[in-house]
């Protein structure tokens, strides 16, 4: 049995503004600095065999406190990046709608075939995530692993764990810096605990995807959520 504490890095500008982050490579803001802080002391004590992280720099950024409080050095993995987005990476919802509006047409189908272009499709994405922790699921069987990824890689966890299929939108909340707990037992992935933002309580609001931004319109917009 190998345990997994999962965490989405923490919030950056580009998730105000409702853009596809996918591979690009934004810092965390006032606010994710600070949910990275908070995470690092709910993470305080915890058995932390191993710890890994996306090599991206928002990623890093959260990982950095808590690697402070375990004196716990992350493993850069870029295998647990974001979905790449191609040629709408760091575009914002409403310009793709604007400017790509085939594209996102075809992109709000959901369908697990279909890439952005010069981007991952869900399947291609999906399989990317899995290959890497089994990976890590194997190589450090009866330990618990950290690791600090992104929205659409806990998704594809999400899925896999409950036997959900690539169609369709996300069906779980994915707080930035959310605590997420899951296990491998050599043959499936089971969810222990999900979204457990107890230590962000008193934090500005997340953002909500699939409604207006205040000013002007991360991660991406409700069909991702990345």
């Amino acid at each position: 049995m190998t345990q997994f504490i999962l965490i989405r890095h923490g919030e950056t500008d580009w998730n105000r503004e409702l853009r596809f982050q996918g591979q690009v490579d934004p810092p965390l803001n006032a606010t994710g600095l600070e949910q990275a802080r908070r995470l690092s002391e709910r993470l305080t004590g915890e058995k932390i065999d191993h710890f890994y992280a996306s090599d991206l720099l928002r990623t890093r950024q959260t990982a950095e406190p808590t690697s402070r409080v375990l004196s716990l050095a992350p493993a850069l993995d870029a295998a647990l990046r974001e979905q790449h987005f191609g040629s709408v990476d760091g575009m914002r919802a409403g310009d793709i709608q604007r400017d790509h509006p085939e594209a996102w047409a075809q992109w709000t189908q959901f369908l697990p075939d279909y890439a952005l272009p010069g981007g991952e499709s869900a399947r291609t994405f999906h399989a990317r995530v899995m290959a890497a922790m089994d990976r890590l699921a194997v190589a450090h069987a009866g330990q618990t692993v950290l690791v600090v990824t992104h929205g659409g890689v806990l998704d594809m966890v999400y899925r896999t764990a409950r036997s959900l299929g690539l169609h369709g939108p996300r069906q779980s909340e994915i707080p930035n810096a959310g605590i997420n707990r899951v296990q491998w037992g050599g043959d499936a992935w089971q969810i222990q605990d999900w979204a457990d933002a107890r230590h962000l309580a008193g934090l500005p609001p997340q953002p909500v995807y699939g409604q207006a931004p205040p000013e002007p319109a991360s991660d991406s917009p409700k069909p991702s959520k990345r």
